[in-house]
């Protein structure tokens, strides 16, 4: 059973009631981000309001991770787009078990996605490239796997020994400051973004999750 998100001002339609999974509701875009990060796949509503559910795919896929999945009629099918920012679509009137599968395979899709993607950094695992507000960032190895796992573990206080033995590797014996190197080196190269990784005094650090960053923006 998977925690769904259903981003409309409509009742859910009888496709969703049917099945098994948790269903919670967000009448907004801006109601939805803050709920994202509990959830394990986002279904926006665009049966009726095409342009809204564009903005809303649009808002939720540069403010986090969760996968999105569009309810979209058939005859709105033409105008959909790879800018619209979903991760997958579905038509009104498909059998329950059709969309029972696409929330299955969104939510096993999303527990260890290759692109991370919280406020303007966003960092593809797959093709070992970071960007910022879409400027690709020039990251050493190190400083890429530190910030990758940063962002895997939002909100999250991670120790310097925890950070040692994921990023450097349970054979390095260079102690534990060579992280805070690192870490004023990743924080320089984000600019005005330094401050997504914050110091937990005496212990480690810490990257903002999606809903801190969603209520700052």
């Amino acid at each position: 059973m998977s925690a769904v998100l259903f981003v409309s001002a409509s009742e859910p339609p009888d496709e969703l009631r049917l099945l098994s999974h948790q269903v919670n509701q967000a009448a907004s875009a801006s109601k939805a981000l803050l709920e994202a990060e509990n959830a394990d796949v986002v279904v926006v509503d665009a049966r009726t309001d095409l342009a809204g559910a564009r903005s809303t795919c649009q808002t939720l896929s540069r403010g986090g991770n969760t996968p999105i999945l569009l309810l979209v009629a058939v005859s709105g099918l033409a105008v959909l787009s790879p800018e619209w920012g979903f991760t997958d679509f579905m038509a009104v009137g498909a059998e329950p078990a059709e969309l029972d599968a696409r929330l299955r395979i969104l939510a096993r899709a999303a527990v260890d996605p290759d692109v991370l993607v919280i406020g303007p950094i966003r960092v593809d695992g797959a093709a070992y490239s970071a960007s910022l507000d879409g400027a690709p960032l020039d990251l050493t190895y190190t400083e890429f796997e530190l910030l990758r796992y940063l962002m895997q573990h939002p909100g999250r206080v991670l120790s310097r020994e925890t950070l040692v033995s994921q990023v450097w590797g349970y054979d390095y014996y260079g102690g534990t400051r060579t992280v805070d190197v690192h870490v004023r080196r990743l924080r320089a190269k984000l600019g005005q973004y330094d401050h997504y990784i914050g110091t937990v005094r005496n212990v480690g650090y810490r990257f903002a999750s999606a809903r801190e960053v969603n209520r700052a923006g």
